[in-house]
This record gives structure tokens, C-alpha cells and sequence, in this order.
């Protein structure tokens, strides 16, 4: 252990005039941790709602859907789906559906869908990873009823459940009109809930056969659900994969369909730089405060080091170290209230969101070892900047007037 060590640990654990002094401390410990904590929920929000909002859409549209031109039914899906996959290895999945707007019926009450027939065994189905209640097989019939599945607030509107009938009502198809309707009874098989209230109140699933059927599409569809491996080739693919294909294919991609969200996401990251300021001031003022009132309180012992021959350099580092312990004190202990509360929130679910609003029913959080490392050095970095002046002022003091000031 060096001199300026030894001498910074015998300061901080000195018990002598210690009442404002460890005042002061203590509130800039505090400073740096709340700034800290904060910074890294702030952090740590944002990517849960970005992943959560992106997960759930890809749930339910994929990273691109390919789809017809002004509603055109596409023929000869099998046919595309072989072409594709061929020409574009980076396709994980392509799957078909047949989606459009329908009203469905209970025996206490009515409401308007968008009715989607999938594949049940397409990666494309969400019933499977939301599903609360009963089950995602749309393949099983039940006494001469297709399976269908809702979700959670439908059903609720409805005053359904797993085993009830339904009565679904086509309004238009491929070869129908609007003053055409076609009714088939379903059974409810499963209930799902993603949390976001858009799909959870509208999206029903069934299988593409039925869908076909009730809409006579025949064998067409409305269009294909694609995931890709390289998430940097959605929007390329979303003109490659038309241009394939011919008219009237045409592609879209998660971020066009929902260009809303994702700049309401990207808004929200462009103001973390005006936290991090507020941070920095907050820590600098903190720690600027503290050692000064440290310097001033250490006037004698500072005095008589210089006097026995302590170099500047020697006091420097001195109060530089007494800086940086607060620093890394505040810094360990933001990080250690800042896991806790995030753990808090992702076990129990405290703050409960509008899923109307927000697209889900509670704060979603997501922890990240790079979040903490960014804001702990950004956070040092700058408890070692701001214990510079301090320390050089105190490096710089002539031991003469110290002594003169300190025995007067």
C-alpha cells in the first residue's frame, strides 16, 4: 500500500469532526446511486418495451408479410412457398393465411374481427405462446364443430369460454359481396393474451381450410407470414420477394405496418443523453461538494503532511482516492438497487400498465449486463473528472498559511 493510500483510508475512517462532513458524504453517495439506479431502469424499460412490442408483432404479422395488391385473393400458394424457399435460403418460414374481417356471435353479445385461417403447425401461429386456457389444436373437431381460438378480452366481451360455441358471419370473400354473408358455428378451444388490447379484442384464429371455405376462397389465399434469419434483409426481401413473384404480390414489413410504435420507440431512446446530463450534473455537483468540504476540513492534517514533506502529487491523490471511493461506492450501490427493483418488477408484476394504451398489461423489463457496464464507467469516468479540481487544489496549498490558519 502506497503513502497516499494509507493516508486517503485513515481519513475516511477517521472519527473526529466527522457530523457535516459525513453529511455531505452520504448525500452525494446517494446522488450517484439514485442517478445510477435510474439511469439503468430508464435503460432497461426501454429495451423490455422494444422487445416486447417487437416480439408480439412478429407473433402475430412476421418480419414481412407478403400479401395481394389491393386485397387480390393469390393462387397457387404451394407453388410460390417452393419458389421462394429455393431462391432465398435466408427464409426461415413462409407460411400461408387467409385473413379478413368478420363478426362473430355468442349467445350474449356480438362483435366485429378480423378472422385469420394459418397453418397449425406454421412458426407463424401465436395461439401456441400466448395461450392461457385450453389448447392451440385447430386441428381437432368436436361433435361437427371447427375449433377456434380468442382472445382473452373477445372473449370477455363475449362472455365466453373454452367448450362454447360461436357463430361466425363472412362479410365478403374472394367471389362474395358485402350483401352476401356466410355463417359457420365454431367451438372455442383456446384463449389467448399477449397484453396488447389491438389484437387481444379483435384477432381470431381458426384453421386455413375453414378459412378458405367460409370466405370461398377456394385453394387462394390472402397472403404469406415470412420470418428471415438475418433480420438486415427484411426490408430488401420485402421487394425481392414481389418482384419473384409477380403482380399482384406485395410486401410489407413489421416496421411499415407499424411504423407508429417503432418511432414512438425510437423517441424514447433519443432522450436517454438528456438523463445522462442530468446525471452528470447531479454527480458533479455531488462529488465537486463533498471534497471540497473534505479539503477545508482537512486544512491541518494537510498543512502538517506538506510540512514533514508530502509532495503536491501525494496530497493529489489523496483526495482524488477519497473521490473515486465515493464514486464507487454510489456506483455498487446503484447497480445493486437498480437489480433489485428491476427483479421486483419482472417477479411480481407491481406496476400494471393500460394494455389499451401501451400494447401490454405491465412494465416490461429487461436486464442487460452491457446497461450496467455503460452507465458504471460512464459514471466513474466522470466521479474522476469531477474529483480532479478538488484534489489539485488541494495539492497546491502552502503549507505556511495551512499551518497559521489551522492553529488560529
Amino acid at each position: 500500500m502506497n503513502l497516499a493510500t494509507f493516508i486517503a483510508g485513515r481519513f475516511l475512517r477517521s472519527r473526529r469532526n466527522r457530523g457535516f462532513i459525513s453529511f455531505i458524504t452520504f448525500f452525494a453517495v446517494v446522488g450517484i446511486t439514485v442517478g445510477v439506479a435510474a439511469l439503468i431502469i430508464t435503460l432497461s424499460i426501454l429495451r423490455g418495451f422494444e422487445n416486447t412490442i417487437r416480439e408480439n408483432i412478429i407473433g402475430f404479422t412476421a418480419h414481412l408479410q407478403i400479401y395481394g395488391f389491393q386485397n387480390q385473393a393469390l393462387m397457387n400458394p404451394d407453388a410460390s412457398i417452393r419458389k421462394i424457399m429455393e431462391r432465398f435460403p435466408e427464409i426461415r418460414s413462409m407460411s400461408p393465411y387467409v385473413s379478413r374481417e368478420a363478426m362473430i356471435r355468442s349467445e350474449h353479445g356480438i362483435d366485429g374481427i378480423l378472422l385469420k385461417g394459418i397453418v397449425p403447425d406454421g412458426m407463424m401461429s401465436p395461439a401456441e405462446r400466448y395461450l392461457v386456457k385450453g389448447t392451440a389444436a385447430l386441428e381437432s373437431v368436436k361433435d361437427g364443430l371447427e375449433p377456434v381460438i380468442l382472445g382473452k378480452r373477445l372473449a370477455e366481451r363475449l362472455r365466453v369460454t373454452v367448450g362454447d360455441p360461436v357463430l361466425v358471419f363472412a362479410l365478403g370473400g374472394y367471389s362474395l359481396t358485402l350483401s352476401q354473408t356466410r355463417i359457420m358455428k365454431f367451438r372455442v378451444v383456446g384463449v389467448y393474451e399477449t397484453g396488447m388490447e389491438e389484437y387481444d379484442a379483435s384477432y381470431v384464429y381458426v384453421h386455413l381450410r375453414n378459412a378458405q371455405r367460409l370466405f370461398q376462397y377456394g385453394s387462394a389465399v390472402s397472403g404469406f407470414d415470412v420470418l428471415v434469419s438475418d433480420p438486415d434483409r427484411i426490408t430488401p426481401l420485402s421487394q425481392e420477394i414481389p418482384e419473384v413473384l409477380g403482380y399482384p404480390h406485395y410486401g410489407r414489413t413489421m416496421f411499415q405496418q407499424y411504423r407508429n410504435l417503432f418511432s414512438w420507440i425510437d423517441l424514447q431512446k433519443s432522450q436517454i443523453p438528456i438523463l445522462l446530463a442530468l446525471i452528470i450534473a447531479v454527480a458533479m455537483v455531488n462529488i465537486i461538494g463533498a471534497l471540497l468540504m473534505m479539503v477545508m476540513e482537512k486544512t491541518k492534517e494537510i498543512a502538517v503532511l506538506r510540512a514533514l514533506g508530502a509532495g503536491r502529487r501525494t496530497i493529489n491523490r489523496v483526495f482524488l482516492l477519497q473521490g473515486m471511493f465515493i464514486g464507487v461506492i454510489g456506483t455498487f450501490l446503484g447497480n445493486v438497487l437498480a437489480y433489485g427493483l428491476c427483479w421486483l418488477e419482472q417477479t411480481y408484476k407491481l406496476i400494471a400498465l393500460p394494455a389499451g394504451v401501451y400494447y401490454m398489461t405491465h412494465v416490461p423489463i429487461e436486464l442487460n449486463w452491457s446497461d450496467f457496464a455503460l452507465v458504471s464507467g460512464v459514471a466513474l469516468l466522470l466521479c474522476y473528472g469531477c474529483s480532479l479540481a478538488p484534489s489539485r487544489l488541494a495539492g497546491k496549498s502552502d503549507p505556511v498559511p495551512l499551518l497559521r490558519f489551522a492553529t488560529s
